[in-house]
């Protein structure tokens, strides 16, 4: 018995779960087993105290001003709808006094759909975005949640004795994350960039800023035998990796 409930516990339906991602069967199952045994009982209390800690460090705000926009477009056209029953209305009688302003109207009714369809695109984008925001936060939640994870410290080299890193591979969830904790001072003219070599390609993940949140957490790609970098660039990111100034790298 108590295989079989670390082998529930290894798998993740307990993270689908409280992800809302199980399926009728897997829900029965793990509302089963949450009610039978003590310690799947606990567990999924730890993961649900956790999933609320994430949910509240990485609570997404819309763009500000967004929901001010979209009222303003609402009421503007609701109000170019009611000016233009009025001018139909009063077209009927006097149809040849109004043609210039017919097209005014209608000119307007354009452009209004217009920044309605724009203010539509947008909120798809931001949708969009938060969607993956939603996925990233729920693969870190997995990360540092699961027992098959592990654990790389990671520190710099003679040219950035400072530099400390902890990496999280997970090669069953075949996800892995660096959270950078300290980074050593450059001059302004030069900052820390992070590569990944994937499949014999080089892949740039981007600048790593010291001011960034020493609690942050940046995916990694996942594949076997990949190795991550962090090299010293020119000011604003380079195009490819200076490789005499690697000063970390990361197997795994």
């Amino acid at each position: 018995m108590k295989d079989k409930i670390r082998t529930f516990l290894d798998s993740d339906l307990l993270e689908k779960y409280l992800m809302g991602g199980t399926t009728l069967e897997e829900s029965l199952q793990v509302e089963r087993y949450i009610a039978m045994h003590p310690e799947v009982r606990e567990t999924y209390n730890e993961l649900q105290e956790n999933l609320e800690t994430f949910a509240k460090m990485h609570a997404l705000k819309a763009p500000e001003g967004l929901k001010v926009k979209i009222l303003n477009t609402i009421k503007a056209q609701d109000s170019g709808r009611r000016k233009f029953r009025r001018f139909a209305v009063a077209a009927s009688f006097i149809a040849f006094l109004f043609a210039g302003a017919s097209f005014f109207f209608w000119d307007q009714n354009r452009n209004l759909k217009e920044e309605n369809t724009i203010v539509n695109n947008k909120i798809m984008t931001l949708e969009a975005d938060m969607k993956q925001q939603l996925e990233d936060v729920r693969n870190q939640f997995i990360v540092l949640n699961n027992p098959q994870t592990r654990k790389y410290m990671v520190n710099g080299n003679k040219k950035a004795r400072e530099l400390k890193a902890v990496a999280y591979i997970n090669p069953v969830k075949k996800l892995s994350y660096i959270n950078v904790r300290n980074l050593p001072n450059l001059p302004e003219n030069q900052c820390y960039q992070m590569w990944a070599e994937v499949n014999g390609q080089m892949v740039n993940l981007g600048i790593i800023d010291k001011a960034d949140d020493k609690d942050k957490l940046r995916a990694l790609p996942y594949a076997e035998d990949a190795v991550s970098y962090i090299t010293i660039e020119p000011k604003g990111g380079n195009e490819t990796p200076t490789v005499q100034n690697i000063v970390a790298n990361i197997n795994y």
